[in-house]
C-alpha cells in the first residue's frame, strides 16, 4: 500500500517539477520564433483545446479499460511533448507540442485522485489531497529550480529534463502501482449507472459543479490576471510577482493535505463552504489594500480555494461507483478547465489592470453566492443504490 502511494505522489511531483521549469521558457520559445509577443497566447490555448475536450472520453475509456494504462500514457505523452520542445524550429512544434501536453496531463489530474479513491474508500479525501499538495510543491520546486539552475539549463536543456521528467514517472507507474481489483472490475448492474447529464443537472449537483467551474476560474486568475494586477495597476517588481506564485501554490498545497483528513472526518459539504467563504474573501478585498495584506488576503483565498477542490472532488468519487469513478473526475476537470480558461477571459473584459477590481469583486461575489448555494446539498450527493452498485 505504501509503495502504490509513493509512487503515484512521486510521479506525480516529477512530472510538474518538469513543467515548473518550462514555464516560463515556453513563452520565451514561443516569441523567439514566431518573431511577435502576440503568439504566446496561443500556448493556453493549444493547452486549453486538448486538456477539456479530452476529459470526459478519457475518464469513460479508462472507467471501461483500466486507469493504469491510461495513466502511463499521459506520463509518456508529456514525455513526447517534451521531445517536441526540445526539437523545435519553428512555432508549430511548440504548439503540437503543447497539445500533446494538455492530453498527457489529463490522466495524471483526474485518474491519479480516481485512483485513491478506489485504493483508500474511507480515506478518500486524505489520500487526494497529498496527491494533489505533491503536484503543487512540484510546480512550486520546479520553478525556484528553474531560476537557480537557469546558467545549467540553457537553450532546450529543461525541455530535455521535462521528457526525462515524464518519462520516469511513466516507468514508475508501470513498476509499483497495480491495477485495481476486485469491486473495481466487476461490470455493473444494467441500469445501476446514473446518466451523467442526469447527474450533472440534478438541482444540488448544479451548485456543486458551479463551485468547481468557479474554483477553475479563480486557480487562472491567480497565474495570469491577478500577476498582471500587481505589474500593471500597484507597480509591482518581479520580487513580489514570484513572492505571489510561491504563496499561491503554498496554499493550494498546505490546505489539502489539511483539509482532506478534515473532509474524511467531519463531512465534505462544510469543508467545501469554509473554501469558499475564503476564497471569496479574499479575491473581493486583497485590491482595496496595501501590498502586504494584500498578499496576506490572497494566500487565503489561495487556502481557500485548495480547500473547496480536495473537499469536492470526494465528494464526487464517492458518490458514483467504482465503474464511474474516471468519468466523474474527468467531468470535475472538465468545469475546472473550462473556469480555468474563461476567468481570465471575464476579467480582460473590464480593460485595462487598474479596472480589474471591479471583476475581481465580481468573481469574490460568485464564490460567496456558490458557497450559500452549497448549503443545500444533500448529504450525498446520489442515490445509495448508485453507490452500492
Amino acid at each position: 500500500m505504501r509503495r502504490y502511494n509513493i509512487a503515484l505522489y512521486l510521479s506525480a511531483f516529477l512530472l510538474m517539477f518538469g513543467v515548473g521549469m518550462i514555464m516560463a521558457i515556453l513563452p520565451q520559445r514561443m516569441i523567439q520564433l514566431s518573431g511577435t509577443a502576440s503568439h504566446a497566447g496561443y500556448l493556453a490555448s493549444a493547452f486549453a483545446l486538448t486538456f477539456v475536450l479530452i476529459q470526459i472520453p478519457m475518464g469513460r475509456l479508462s472507467d471501461k479499460w483500466g486507469f493504469k494504462p491510461f495513466l502511463i500514457a499521459g506520463y509518456l505523452i508529456c514525455a513526447a511533448s517534451g521531445v517536441f520542445y526540445y526539437f523545435s524550429g519553428n512555432e508549430i512544434p511548440i504548439l503540437v507540442g503543447r497539445m500533446l501536453q494538455g492530453v498527457g496531463e489529463v490522466p495524471v489530474w483526474s485518474l491519479g485522485p480516481a485512483l485513491l479513491a478506489l485504493r483508500h474508500p474511507r480515506h478518500k479525501g486524505r489520500a487526494m489531497g497529498i496527491y494533489n499538495a505533491a503536484m503543487h510543491c512540484g510546480l512550486t520546486a520546479g520553478s525556484f529550480a528553474g531560476i537557480w539552475t537557469a546558467d545549467i539549463f540553457l537553450g532546450n536543456r529543461a525541455f530535455a529534463l521535462f521528457a526525462f521528467t515524464g518519462g520516469l514517472g511513466g516507468l514508475m507507474i508501470a513498476l509499483f502501482v497495480e491495477a485495481p481489483t476486485g469491486n473495481a472490475l466487476r461490470p455493473c448492474r444494467k441500469g445501476s449507472e446514473p446518466d451523467l447529464f442526469a447527474l450533472i443537472g440534478q438541482p444540488g449537483n448544479l451548485a456543486l459543479f458551479a463551485g468547481i467551474l468557479l474554483y477553475g476560474a479563480g486557480y487562472g486568475i491567480f497565474v495570469t490576471m491577478i500577476p498582471g494586477y500587481l505589474i500593471g495597476a500597484r507597480d509591482c517588481g518581479h520580487p513580489t510577482v514570484s513572492l505571489l506564485f510561491v504563496l499561491f501554490y503554498m496554499g493550494i498545497s498546505f490546505s489539502q493535505v489539511v483539509a482532506g483528513p478534515i473532509s474524511d472526518s467531519r463531512g465534505r459539504k462544510p469543508v467545501m463552504m469554509f473554501g469558499l467563504g475564503a476564497a471569496a474573501l479574499g479575491m473581493a478585498l486583497f485590491p482595496r489594500l496595501p501590498i502586504s495584506w494584500m498578499l496576506a488576503l490572497l494566500t487565503l483565498s489561495a487556502l481557500g480555494l485548495g480547500t473547496f477542490c480536495v473537499a469536492a472532488l470526494a465528494r464526487l468519487n464517492e458518490g458514483v461507483s467504482d465503474k464511474m469513478k474516471g468519468t466523474i473526475s474527468g467531468c470535475f476537470f472538465l468545469f475546472w478547465g473550462t473556469g480555468y480558461f474563461s476567468g481570465p477571459l471575464l476579467i480582460g473584459l473590464f480593460g485595462e489592470p487598474d479596472r480589474w477590481q471591479s471583476g475581481f469583486l465580481l468573481l469574490g461575489g460568485l464564490m460567496a453566492a456558490s458557497m450559500l448555494a452549497c448549503m443545500g446539498l444533500p448529504k450525498q450527493t446520489v442515490k445509495d443504490s448508485w453507490l452500492n452498485a
